[in-house]
Parts: C-alpha cells; sequence; structure tokens
C-alpha cells in the first residue's frame, strides 16, 4: 500500500509541472462538440466575414456560455493553426487535464465492473492515437495510459480525430510504463502485450477478467522491460505478405475481442 501511495504522490507531482500551457481545438464540428461538453474555453477564434452555416451555431452557443469571441484575419488563423484544415475557427482552451492511474481504477469500480485499461507503449503518430482514443470509448475502456517521453500527447490532431471522444475517455500520462504495469499488477489486473512473435492468439486468452492490453509503438513495438512485464504475449494471425498492422487496428482488434467475451 505504502508502493501505491508513492508512485500516485510521484505522479501528481509531475502532472502539474505539466500543467503549464494552453492547447487549441481546431475544426467547426470538434469546437462544437467541445462547447457541448460545458468544458472550459478561454476564446474562440473565428475568421473574419465567416458568418454562414456552423459557424453560426458557434458563435450562438458560445454567446450564450459566455466564451470571449475574436474575430481575425484567416492569415492569423493560418499561423495559429496547428492542423491543416481549421475550418475558420479555433479554440483555446486549459491544458489537457490529464488523470491519474487510481483514477482509471477507481472509474471500474463506480461503475461495478472489472478495469478494462488500455496501455500505449509509445504511440507517436497523433492520427493513431486519436483513432485508438475514438475506439476505446466506443468499447467502454476505463481509461488509457500513455508515457510521458517519446510518445504523442493529447494534442489539437488527436481531439480532432478521436471526434469527442477525448473528452469522455480518462487518460493517464505516466512517467514510467513499467512502474506503471508493477502498481496495476498490486491492484490485481493482468497485463497482455500484443507481440508479432508471440505464441498465443488473442482470442484463445481469456479476457473477462481485469485486463490492460499494451499496444507498442508503431515502429518498434512494445520496449524490451514492458515486454518483459507483462503477464501473457498475444498476437493477431497474419495471413497477407504485410506482416504487421497500424498500431490503431490492432488496438482496436484485441479491445473488440474483450468487448466479445465479456459480452458472451
Amino acid at each position: 500500500m505504502k508502493n501505491n501511495k508513492n508512485f500516485q504522490k510521484n505522479q501528481n507531482k509531475k502532472n502539474n509541472e505539466e500543467n503549464s500551457f494552453q492547447d487549441q481545438i481546431e475544426g467547426r464540428n470538434s469546437v462544437i462538440e467541445l462547447l457541448e461538453t460545458g468544458k472550459d474555453i478561454n476564446k474562440i477564434f473565428i475568421e473574419k466575414g465567416e458568418k454562414h452555416g456552423s459557424i453560426n451555431k458557434i458563435i450562438g452557443m458560445a454567446k450564450e456560455r459566455k466564451v470571449v469571441i475574436v474575430e481575425t484575419e484567416k492569415s492569423k488563423l493560418n499561423q495559429m493553426a496547428q492542423t491543416d484544415n481549421h475550418q475558420g475557427v479555433i479554440a483555446i482552451v486549459p491544458p489537457f487535464n490529464y488523470c491519474e492511474v487510481e483514477d482509471i481504477i477507481n472509474e471500474a469500480k463506480q461503475k461495478n465492473e472489472k478495469p478494462f485499461i488500455l496501455i500505449l507503449d509509445g504511440i507517436e503518430d497523433p492520427h493513431n492515437l486519436g483513432s485508438i482514443i475514438r475506439t476505446a470509448e466506443t468499447a467502454g475502456v476505463h481509461g488509457i495510459i500513455i508515457p510521458k517521453r517519446r510518445a504523442c500527447s493529447v494534442n489539437s490532431t488527436v481531439y480532432k480525430v478521436a471526434s469527442g471522444a477525448v473528452e469522455h475517455m480518462k487518460i493517464a500520462r505516466v512517467n514510467n510504463i513499467t512502474d506503471t504495469i508493477n502498481y496495476l499488477k498490486e491492484n490485481d489486473i493482468w497485463i497482455y502485450g500484443t507481440e508479432m512473435e508471440a505464441e498465443q492468439y488473442y482470442y484463445d486468452e481469456k479476457l473477462t477478467g481485469s485486463v490492460a492490453i499494451v499496444i507498442g509503438s508503431e515502429g518498434f513495438g512494445m520496449s524490451r522491460l514492458v515486454k518483459e512485464n507483462c503477464d501473457v504475449l498475444l498476437k493477431i494471425p497474419m495471413k497477407g505478405t504485410i506482416t504487421s498492422l497500424n498500431a490503431s487496428v490492432s488496438a482496436g482488434i484485441v479491445m473488440y475481442e474483450v468487448v466479445r467475451q465479456r459480452n458472451i
């Protein structure tokens, strides 16, 4: 129990250090979804002269919530944008509110369900991260754990690709994935890593208990220490010439096997 408390104390300190910057959400649908959540918004930049279609809805919702609206030139929005298609609107928001690993476990307890957790070991592509978050939310995953170093964090691209799922998913950002795995094990959660060279297929393993699924990075898979600390390694059958799947596709396949088994 003492180790658990020290683990959480260290994570709290590190997460607080991260919350010193602002983020932004781009695109009309993403900003509308953000407004609908009721989350804090510092201000919304809208392209000058852009007063048709869904922009009117954004303006109306922002005024209703008393969010500051700033009209600006398209060239300024282009300079601010972090994605290729801001659609004439950018919302400036406080930094993403990462949770603690303990919050994810408590989420399962509150729902009276066995923990269903996803661990992403070094996902660097924001499109992959966004797709994984979206699939995880639909699959009923209680939370996602990502590392702070050498991995993508939640940014405007992730938010847009996830199509609003970010606001409904608990995401913990940790300093050390291996330490986190050991913490989960102390809480009776089994760790299943996805590995091409594993001997066992994912659908042959019973996944109805408390589980955490580890998905490795796009290019290198799981790190050595993470792989060694998994309880079981699972593989997805490959029948074609290509011998690997996109990380978000692999994650979706295994996540929905957990869903299938739990529904049965």
